[in-house]
């Protein structure tokens, strides 16, 4: 009797074991039914904690907020509970009825899916307005806003484009908004303006009602064309903070989370042509306010003595736009080509510094050379008049030197040709008497150039076999190869952050750009599909180990971490190393 009453238990306590033991992986959905202006949030949620999570595709929907991740254990009289979910917020792209794939998770090295859910979506409906629907009282709180400083620009005319994120203090937000639409500023030349320093709160009116807001971004453009112009808008994902419906045990409102997608909206920017009436025969395009000089550093030296003459044009402007005027010089002053040089910044006004050419010139002969004046155009939108500016006329004095009759004529402000009176020391150099003497010839045959040339192809036989040990050796080793072409090709793609590894902006703008480029030539995707979890998806498939998928997101999160916070060159140094090894580790992976 004994022994069947501990049979009978021991059996009860392995069925409680299999049923606490078993897996649950399911997919649970916010709402069957939906417009398609509404949100759709999905939860994968498992019992047991596992890895390699795999989303599905979300097919005809597009991700604005997730994965987000939350862990719930807890242990409630001896009993443990365990909840491991991943959220996802998605906006339906076409109406229907869609189906939302399978998702798989490894636990205990066994893979789970989870079964396909199939939700309804309707044309757009009316959202709730009240003060206790969350989605409602997001998207009258928060608002995202592009302001132009200028909307008709002159061509080539500066203006400035400041996007401000405004937050009432009815609600709150976190910095991880998340670009999904950047600008391309088509017909634009433009340039981000670095606001870390200014990124901070502050308070101002929207509508006339007191909110918070902070300036995520400011882009300087100089219109291209003349005509109406569209600036494409900046489009965020931002979760926000709204007291919910529910209540706590003291009736206070809970906080609840709803990610919002915002847009600054299109903006027409009506560009004007320059004026025709007045405008210079000499101008190339130059707008703004600007100073113009030429300057030499002696007027006084011998022939074939060199002197550097600048071409200086300084002020605030187009100064990338446009090229400085080139200078006309006598025939008998040798002159090369410029080296142009830009000590351009770019701020919230547009550019300003100044852009120069320096000329190299080497006289060959004695005189006096007079250089004619230089004029330069311009167009000042401030007065809406062209302007322009001539340079002051000033003489080369060539002391020492060769005499050219052409020089003189020339001086002279004569262009007849004469003839060139020449010293009779000229061709002293030339040795009249050659006193030439016979060369005593020696045999080849038997000498040493012959044995050399005989035994020289036997020496290098060992040595060309040698080398072919070598090269046979270099080509069997398969995972060396792999390691110098992945190396190789690491550094062929970030060959332009190297050089740029300086200016921290720039470089982690190039490094973005040689991520995306590297993605686009091993993936065959386009910038447009290049979020992150599909990109984790995807080089997962190919192989690509975890931790080396892991490494390169968080290289993309740095590079747009970077737009909003300033870098130290340590972690551009560091960043940069980290791409090499990462794109090759990569290369080496991927199937």
């Amino acid at each position: 009797m004994k022994t069947k009453n501990f049979l009978f238990l021991l059996s009860f306590v392995l069925c409680g074991l299999a049923a606490t033991a078993q897996v649950q992986f399911d997919a649970k959905v916010s709402k069957k039914r939906l417009g398609i202006n509404e949100r759709l949030r999905v939860d994968f949620e498992m019992n047991q904690d596992g890895d390699n999570f795999r989303p599905p595709n979300f097919e005809n929907f597009r991700v604005v907020g997730g994965p987000n991740q939350s862990i719930s254990n807890s242990w409630i009289n001896g009993k443990r509970s365990f909840s491991k979910t991943y959220s996802y917020f998605l906006s339906p792209q076409t109406r229907g009825n869609v189906t939302i794939g399978q998702a798989t998770i490894e636990i205990k090295g066994e893979t789970y899916k989870t079964l396909p859910v199939e939700v309804q979506v309707t044309g757009a409906v009316d959202v709730p307005k009240d003060g206790n629907n969350a989605e409602y009282v997001a998207s009258e709180n928060v608002h995202l806003v592009a302001e132009v400083s200028n909307a008709n620009p002159y061509l080539n005319e500066a203006i400035t484009v400041t996007y401000k994120l405004y937050v009432s203090h009815d609600v709150s937000i976190t910095s991880q908004w998340r670009e999904i639409d950047t600008p391309k500023y088509a017909d634009f030349w433009s340039q981000n303006i670095d606001n870390q320093s200014n990124f901070k709160v502050s308070e101002g009116k929207y509508n006339g009602e007191d909110y918070r807001f902070v300036i995520l971004r400011t882009t300087v453009l100089y219109p291209q064309k003349t005509g109406e112009l569209d600036i494409e808008p900046l489009t965020l994902d931002v979760p926000v903070d709204v007291q919910g419906s529910r209540r706590d045990i003291f009736g206070r409102r809970l906080m609840e989370r709803v990610n919002r997608t915002i847009s600054a909206g299109n903006r027409t920017i009506n560009v004007k042509p320059l004026p025709l009436e007045g405008k210079p025969d000499g101008f190339n395009g130059a707008v703004g306010d600007f100073t113009f000089d030429v300057t030499t550093d002696k007027t006084k030296l011998n022939a074939d003595e060199a002197l550097q003459l600048d071409v200086k044009v300084s002020g605030k402007g187009n100064l990338k736009l446009f090229t400085a005027p080139s200078v006309k010089l006598p025939n008998t002053l040798e002159v090369y080509e410029p080296e142009h040089s830009e000590n351009v910044t770019t701020t919230i006004g547009g550019m300003q510094g100044s852009i120069s050419d320096s000329y190299t010139v080497v006289p060959q002969f004695k005189g006096t050379y007079p250089i004619n004046p230089i004029t330069f155009s311009y167009f000042d939108p401030k007065t809406e008049k062209y302007k322009t500016i001539t340079s002051k006329e000033f003489t080369i004095d060539v002391e020492n030197g060769p005499v050219s009759t052409a020089a003189t004529a020339t001086t002279s402000g004569n262009d007849g040709k004469k003839q060139v009176v020449l010293s009779k020391d000229n061709f002293k150099y030339i040795k009249l008497d050659p006193n030439l003497k016979p060369i005593a010839q020696e045999a080849f045959f038997q000498s040493a150039l012959f044995w050399s040339l005989l035994g020289g192809p036997f020496l290098l036989i060992p040595l060309f076999i040698l080398a072919g040990k070598k090269r046979k050796t270099r080509l069997n080793d398969v995972e060396g190869n792999k390691l110098r072409r992945a190396n190789k090709l690491a550094k062929k793609f970030l060959s332009e952050a190297k050089r740029n590894i300086s200016n921290p902006v720039v470089f982690y703008e190039s490094l973005e750009r040689a991520l995306h480029n590297y993605l686009k030539a091993q993936l065959n995707i386009e910038t447009s599909e290049m979020e992150k979890s599909l990109i984790s998806k995807m080089l997962l498939e190919r192989n690509v180990e975890e931790s080396v998928v892991e490494n390169f997101i968080n290289l993309l999160k740095n590079c747009e971490f970077a737009r909003y916070a300033s870098s130290s060159e340590a972690s551009v140094q560091h960043d940069y190393t980290k791409a090499v090894e990462v794109i090759s580790n990569i290369d080496k992976q991927i199937q």
